[in-house]
């Protein structure tokens, strides 16, 4: 059986409920190019859930999600959360990890796993316990985790959040990076300077549903909604 793709990505009134809350609302939302889109929106929208269900990690309790046609999650896509899950293991032995279960073997794997180290600045740090490096470095050995395994979608929670405007930069950094390469990037944030340079597009969330998707050079210059335009002012949390 041929492997499933994660583009087109395809999600049709999709509803999810936690008990008696709806963090998702009916929700339709169609991804099929590599255009940097940021989910903006107040503190419980529904952006974490909306992504988590993105991805496959949430099973929507209403609607469909596909991914090239298929309801097979596809391995071609990875996800970076707001605080990096690791193990406890060296730089390198992380990113050997994330390329062992997605069947890459050998020199190969060396090859990857030394590559994407270097290519998010960590090169030098291979043989570094993961959990004493930074917030900074160990969200860039998260970028470069995922990175290794060539995504052509990656999900990031929060990418920069809590982080010093210095690791913050190397961050966007890298993930300017990865976007150069061709993956699509799907990601939240509350940054909205960060969104403005990262983003393409913005999906914009109140109380679980989609209000707004448009450019995002026109949602700054002139949001569609009172919730969108309030959020830009500050208004909303």
């Amino acid at each position: 059986m041929a492997e499933a793709s994660s583009l087109p990505l395809e999600a049709r009134a999709i509803t999810v409920r936690f008990g008696a809350v709806t963090a998702i609302d009916r929700v339709d939302l169609v991804l099929e190019g590599s255009a940097p889109v940021a989910i903006l929106g107040a503190n419980g929208a529904g952006k974490s859930v909306l992504l988590r269900t993105l991805h496959g990690l949430i099973a929507p309790t209403g609607g469909s999600v596909t991914w090239g046609g298929s309801t097979r999650r596809p391995r071609d896509q990875a996800m970076v959360f707001q605080r990096p899950v690791l193990l406890r293991r060296s730089a390198l032995e992380n990113v050997r990890y994330a390329l062992a279960v997605n069947g890459v073997r050998g020199a190969a794997r060396e090859t990857r796993a030394r590559e994407a180290l270097a290519r998010v600045g960590l090169g030098h740090f291979a043989g570094r316990a993961a959990r004493v490096l930074s917030g900074g470095e160990q969200q860039r050995l998260a970028l470069a985790r995922a990175w290794a395994l060539s995504p052509r979608v990656l999900f990031m929670d929060e990418p920069t959040a809590s982080l010093d405007p210095a690791a913050a930069a190397e961050v966007e950094r890298v993930i300017g990076e990865i976007r150069a390469a061709g993956t699509a990037i799907v990601l939240t944030t509350h940054h909205l300077g960060f969104a403005r340079r990262v983003a393409s597009e913005i999906v914009f969330m109140h109380l679980g549903r989609v209000t707004e998707r448009t450019p995002a050079r026109e949602f700054f210059a002139n949001p569609g909604s009172l919730e969108a335009q309030s959020y830009l002012e500050g208004e909303l949390p």
